[in-house]
């Protein structure tokens, strides 16, 4: 089994509550780096997502900045009104156009993370009013990673994990709370392959 070096999540409408839920269940020395994509406006209150995000978990989050450094055990939430992509061992942002009219956009993320870190990452799909993150998650799932689906019939809003098991019908789904814990495993499972 591949190491798991990167979890990458996204959600939209309801989404805080839902990250909150996953990221509570990670542990100080979870193993791999957390790239975070949640659809939200742009001049709304500088740093209120990270920091709220920050105050329930146990792993450091902060909003990304270009050219930062992924570390295992650090979140990066993508700033408002950024795309945020990933690299191999850092992040950069973009200003380009939105995709599914999100800014940062789901898939953009999911997309990079599984070109920067194929079988190695694990793709996140959690609560949202659209189709984001669906092709970003099913090439994950294509380049040999993990891919993740909250339970549609329990979500704030189904229509995002819906598209996602459209995409990738072979992704697990897990109820919310089940979610956190299953990384761990992962994370612990992995923790002796080669890189």
């Amino acid at each position: 089994m591949t190491r798991l070096e990167l979890v990458a999540v996204g959600a939209s409408w309801g989404g805080l509550r839902a990250i909150e839920t996953v990221l509570g269940y990670l542990p100080e020395d979870f193993g791999a780096a957390v790239v975070i994509a949640q659809h939200r406006q742009s001049g709304g209150q500088e740093g209120m997502l990270e920091h709220l995000l920050d105050a329930r978990c146990a792993l450091t989050v902060s909003e990304a900045e270009d050219k930062q450094r992924l570390a295992p055990g650090a979140v990066l939430v993508a700033p408002a009104d950024y795309h945020l992509l990933v690299e191999r061992g850092a992040v950069s942002l973009s200003v380009d156009a939105p995709l599914h009219f999100s800014r940062p956009s789901i898939d953009v993320l999911l997309g990079s993370a599984a070109d920067a870190y194929g079988a190695g990452t694990t793709g996140v799909l959690l609560t949202g009013a659209n189709a984001d993150g669906a092709v970003g998650l099913a090439k994950i799932a294509a380049r040999g990673g993990t891919a993740i689906v909250q339970n549609p019939e329990t979500a704030e809003r189904r229509e995002m994990p819906e598209a996602a098991l459209w995409a990738t019908p072979e992704a697990r789904v897990l109820e919310l709370e089940q979610i956190g814990p299953a990384l761990v495993e992962l994370a612990a499972s992995s923790a002796g392959s080669l890189p």
